[in-house]
């Protein structure tokens, strides 16, 4: 009988622990690997620097006050998406409807305003429809045992078709203060344009970090990722934790939907059509294993900023929108290939 392994001792790590054995060939060997999983996010913002000197280089408006702001406030939807992701993915599932969600959530949010509701009472009840889909999904994963990927297939299905029929097809502008609070905001320096949702984002990245690192239930997620059997038989709670991250991520993407009409203030039944797509693309660009057990929401953040940074410099250096699809989508399976060699080296 093996021995089952344990979760994560070091709590100022992010990532799963580090493997004790170096790659063959002395000492030195593998010492690159074994830094990007002791810190998962080094390698993308390594990235995300050389893509900014790049595009500062090369193009005369991208390095400016007011199109660092726009390519922040760009990523900001994605990233609080690619959050709730992050949390999934660590736990080795998988979530293909967070976007729909989202969007049912700005659906909700602007219909009941529109019709009468208080904006207060709106974004509660957006807030707990966009907990309860986050709930049916975690119920359907962790007690039928159901493949992630096939529930949340399904689930957005639904919820994509849910949101069409309460739309009637229409969208809904957005005019109320509070639906779009997170949009405004002030100027940092008198220049850096600072949104609430931008200071927002901050603080749930922040307390998601102090959770993940810092607490049991961080530990448990890292351990369920790594290995489930293995975190059952050292005492873990692994359907509860499971759960609990499908809730959490379902609060999260309440958040972006509040975040989304902030940003652009029209309730659209079509818009983020590719957002499951973006935010998993933030998660695995920025370092997280699609394995599980081994990533960091830091890493996320610098993720959604390398496609924000990469669209932004390639519009404006005349680069055509296809071909920003086709660097993306290389990026995603490097990040993926980089992954599995850096795992297979640490072993």
């Amino acid at each position: 009988m093996s021995t089952p392994k344990t979760p994560p001792t070091d709590p100022s790590s992010d990532s799963s622990p580090p493997a004790t054995r170096r790659a063959p060939g002395g000492a030195g060997n593998g010492w690159a690997s074994e830094a990007v999983l002791h810190n998962p996010a080094l390698g993308p913002l390594g990235a995300l620097l050389l893509a900014v000197i790049v595009f500062a280089v090369t193009t005369s408006t991208f390095f400016t006050v007011d199109n660092l702001s726009l390519v922040v406030q760009q990523a900001l939807v994605v990233a609080t998406l690619g959050l709730g992701q992050t949390l999934i993915v660590l736990t080795g599932g998988i979530d293909l409807a967070n976007a729909a969600i989202m969007v049912l959530g700005t659906m909700l949010f602007a219909r009941l305003v529109i019709g009468g509701t208080a904006p207060g009472v709106a974004l509660m009840m957006g807030f707990v429809v966009c907990a309860v889909l986050g709930v049916v999904s975690g119920g359907l994963v962790t007690w039928l045992n159901l493949p992630p990927f096939i529930v949340t297939l399904g689930m957005l299905t639904v919820v994509l078709a849910i949101g069409r029929l309460y739309s009637e097809g229409n969208s809904y502008p957005v005019t109320d203060d509070v639906l779009g609070v997170l949009g405004k905001g002030g100027y940092l320096f008198g220049q850096l344009k600072v949104t609430h949702g931008m200071t927002l984002a901050v603080v749930m990245f922040a307390v998601a970090w102090y959770a993940l690192t810092k607490t049991a239930w961080g530990k448990h997620v890292y351990a369920l990722g790594n290995d489930p059997e293995a975190a059952r038989l050292t005492g873990i709670h692994v359907g509860r934790t499971r759960f609990s991250v499908y809730l959490i991520a379902g609060v999260i993407y309440a958040f972006a939907a509040w975040q989304a009409l902030g940003r652009i203030p029209n309730a659209d039944p079509n818009a983020f059509q590719t957002g499951n797509l973006d935010s998993i693309t933030a998660v695995v660009i920025g370092g997280t294993s699609l394995f599980g057990g081994h990533g960091s929401v830091l890493g996320t953040v610098v993720g959604a900023l390398i496609v924000a940074v990469l669209r932004s410099g390639l519009t404006q250096a005349g680069i055509d929108s296809l071909y920003q699809d086709v660097a993306t989508g290389v990026l995603v399976i490097a990040a993926v290939a980089f992954d599995q060699l850096a795992r297979r080296r640490s072993r």
